[in-house]
């Protein structure tokens, strides 16, 4: 059994700037990552092959399509733009765990049609996972069931963004007003459509406060491993500094109830944890 987790992103200010690359010295404290910085322009195939060759052939990358298809066209008449993205992440291989279509708040239900013939059309042999924002998805019934079955025609998923523990209480500190200003409040979501569901979870900036709001999720990915699925968690917290710690803290708990999960990498020696709980 296999447990993916990891960050929104393989480097930080806050974390050690390690000799070798940096992706590199991530992928021996993970064994994925959110790649966000494909929302702002397509790779060069080069740049790809690149961060392929920088991790282990277990190593999963979630790879967030660019906002022009996303935002700026809204998946409509972008079949060069998408063709030349998936193209530029080939290096990737079975590294690409999944192609993150996150869609822009304002994407409504009223907007399903257009996600349905985008991913009709979407060339096969790549997994998708699409985040919505619009609140009428999770606060409505019918709507969230016609999401359900668009996904559910082409075995795509549905990534929840549970912020419950962000907004569990006011802002302490300015990282975390920021976050209140710029995540979705949203209701928690724990169903999985696919084997392969993917959860992004941000906590607090109190590492105790965000290890008290999984409690949930261990025992969610726990049942999934039971039901033979195969899940990807990643750790936020506003500020990100001990997102490291937390990925492999939460990788830990889930590995204590559940032994047969594959263990994480074992950092070098040299690889100082990025701080300290």
């Amino acid at each position: 059994m296999r447990l993916h987790v990891g960050c929104a992103q393989w480097t930080h200010a806050a974390w050690p700037q390690p000799s070798r690359s940096k992706l590199e010295w991530y992928a021996s404290w993970c064994n994925a990552v959110e790649s966000n910085t494909t929302f702002y322009a397509t790779p060069a195939q080069s740049t790809v092959a690149g961060w392929a060759a920088q991790t282990p052939p277990d190593f999963r990358f979630v790879v967030k399509l660019p906002q022009v298809i996303s935002h700026e066209r809204r998946l409509t008449g972008v079949d060069g733009e998408l063709r030349a993205f998936l193209s530029a992440i080939e290096p990737l291989a079975e590294r690409n765990h999944a192609v993150w279509i996150q869609l822009p708040a304002s994407f409504s239900p009223t907007d399903l049609g257009t996600l349905a013939a985008f991913l009709h059309h979407a060339p096969r042999g790549y997994r998708y996972a699409v985040e919505v924002r619009h609140p009428a998805f999770f606060d409505d019934a019918v709507a969230a069931g016609q999401l359900e079955r668009v996904l559910g025609r082409v075995d795509a998923e549905w990534i929840p963004f549970d912020t419950v523990t962000l907004f569990g209480r006011r802002p302490t500190s300015y990282a975390e007003r920021d976050a209140w200003m710029k995540k979705p409040r949203v209701v928690r979501r724990t169903r999985a459509l696919t084997a392969h569901p993917i959860v992004r979870y941000i906590g607090r900036d109190s590492v105790a406060e965000t290890v008290e709001g999984w409690g949930y999720l261990v025992e969610q990915v726990v049942n999934w491993l039971a039901e033979g699925r195969s899940p990807t968690i990643f750790l936020h917290t506003p500020d990100n500094v001990e997102a490291l710690n937390l990925a492999r803290r939460f990788h830990s708990a889930v590995r204590s109830a559940v032994p047969g999960v594959e263990p994480l990498p074992e950092p070098p020696v040299d690889a100082a944890p990025p701080t300290l709980f």
